[in-house]
């Protein structure tokens, strides 16, 4: 067989330049994205961040969990990110959206297959074969590689493959997000646990308060200062402060099994966690670069940012498909029908030209896809700029609620000593047989609620410190682990 060449590379300009001119039946005009990226100094704060203390390195280390100074927490933290499902599940969807990437990027690339086949049949009377090979029975006999490849004129394939690689960078960034949402979540339940001790300390103190009031009634009544009724209202208190034991040693216990699970761990993990011991922060300040900085700082920011610049890729794509496809086709290789060698001189073909694909009609398809584009383009700009704006305002929220508790904690500091010297006086009183039951109830109910207020203040200030750290991004830096994928 005689080697065969298809579509001489003359034809090919002719054709490329027909489908220019015929791509002119479908337009894109009218067709474009509404919303625009916002950015972080275009958000006023300068009056919300005007009374904040501001220093240079007051962004979070990487490792912010151990300034709390509790090496249980540092363990608990750390088995997290080393074993936590979440966090595996964040890695392996990077993983695929990073082999989506490379098949993006393989598609840029010529395309090379080795085929051979050989196939026994019989051929028609009234075929494309003549006789002698018309009505038999033969064998054909096909060994052939081909190359093909998409000429990328229109920069289709590379938006293609920027917009994938975009979306794995994202979810790069994703898992940095995971890994900051799984270390503050730990963090908060921790903090939880401690203040579920603080408050059966109170329980504790209560119970032995109320057990020793009700030895001193017994005694008031023995000596007829006291009637029965006196008698079985402190007997009623004692076994209420045991109730509010056993349900915070409920809810301890099942602080504990949600760090368990947090950190990837069964419920006997949970058995084993001790009482907190975290101490409060340092004063908090605010960096002097924010917000101008929070994108850099913030992973699910930046994330939400990558897939805005992917979508505007996808775009690209969309509208190049108003032009046509042109494939750069060849192939070589061996044929034979009938018996004898398949890998000789004659049996030898080959062939090479180009393939031009453009839709003449299609019904507005193109046209929708673009529109569809452009709008999953504009749903990415304004979910970013939502981010922004809900990131600043959990930098403001926590750094107003931080204020309010300082402020508070001066106060009620006041009262818990007012509070505590009522009760002693009152008790004494009782005691001495000057005053009676009723005021020492009603100095115990003040008591109670100083501290329990103190209790919910000093874990407040804990919790609100984790807040502001996740607020400020955790110590995530574009220049660090996830350099490789950010731009």
């Amino acid at each position: 067989m005689n080697t065969v060449v298809h579509r001489k590379p003359a034809r090919c300009m002719s054709i490329w330049a027909l489908g220019v001119l015929l791509s002119g039946c479908a337009s894109t005009h009218g067709l474009k994205p509404a919303a625009t990226l916002h950015t972080a100094n275009g958000l006023a704060a300068e009056t919300t961040f005007a009374d904040a203390t501001l220093r240079n390195d007051a962004w979070p280390r990487r490792d912010w969990w151990r300034e709390f100074a509790d090496p249980q927490l540092d363990q608990l933290i750390g088995e997290g990110l080393r074993d936590s499902p979440s966090l595996k599940i964040a890695a392996a969807r990077t993983r695929a959206a990073l082999a989506e990437a490379g098949v993006s990027a393989a598609a840029r690339a010529p395309q090379v297959t080795l085929s051979a086949d050989a196939t026994r049949e019989r051929l028609s009377d009234n075929g494309i074969f003549p006789p002698p090979f018309a009505g038999s029975t033969s064998t054909l006999s096909d060994l052939q590689t081909s190359l093909s490849w998409e000429v990328d004129f229109w920069g289709k394939r590379r938006a293609a493959y920027q917009s994938a690689l975009g979306l794995a960078r994202a979810s790069a960034v994703d898992a940095e997000a995971a890994r900051l949402a799984l270390s503050t979540s730990i963090a908060h339940a921790y903090i939880q646990l401690q203040h579920d001790y603080l408050l059966l300390d109170v329980a504790d103190e209560t119970l032995k308060q109320r057990e020793h009031i009700m030895a001193l009634t017994r005694d008031r009544n023995a000596a007829g200062l006291d009637s029965r009724l006196e008698v079985k209202q402190t007997e009623e208190a004692v076994p209420a402060a045991r109730e509010q034991i056993i349900q915070l040693q409920e809810s301890i216990e099942l602080t504990r099994h949600e760090l368990a699970a947090l950190v990837g761990a069964g419920p006997d993990r949970g058995a084993t966690i001790t009482r907190p011991a975290a101490s409060a922060l340092a004063d908090p300040a605010l960096p002097t670069r924010l917000p101008s900085d929070l994108l850099g700082r913030r992973p699910d920011l930046l994330a939400e940012r990558l897939r805005a610049a992917a979508a505007a890729d996808t775009i690209k794509v969309r509208q190049a498909d108003f032009y046509p496809n042109v494939d750069l086709i060849a192939f070589a290789g061996f044929q034979r029908l009938g018996p004898g060698a398949l890998v000789s001189a004659g049996e030898r073909q080959a062939g090479i030209g180009p393939a031009l694909d453009l839709p003449l009609f299609d019904a507005g398809r193109r046209r929708a896809q673009l529109t569809g584009a452009d709008a999953a383009y504009d749903v990415a700009v304004e979910e970013y700029n939502q981010g922004l704006a809900d990131a600043l305002r959990e930098v403001a929220d926590q750094l107003s609620s931080l204020r309010s508790v300082a402020a508070q904690r001066v106060e009620q500091q006041q009262s818990l000593d007012a509070a505590s010297k009522a009760y002693d006086l009152a008790v004494l009183r009782y005691r001495e047989g000057i005053g009676n039951y009723l005021q020492v109830l009603a100095t115990e109910d003040r008591l109670l609620a100083q501290q329990r207020l103190d209790a919910d203040l000093r874990a407040r200030r804990l919790d609100l410190s984790v807040g502001l750290v996740g607020a400020l991004g955790g110590g995530f830096e574009v220049s660090g682990g996830t350099a490789a994928y950010v731009p």
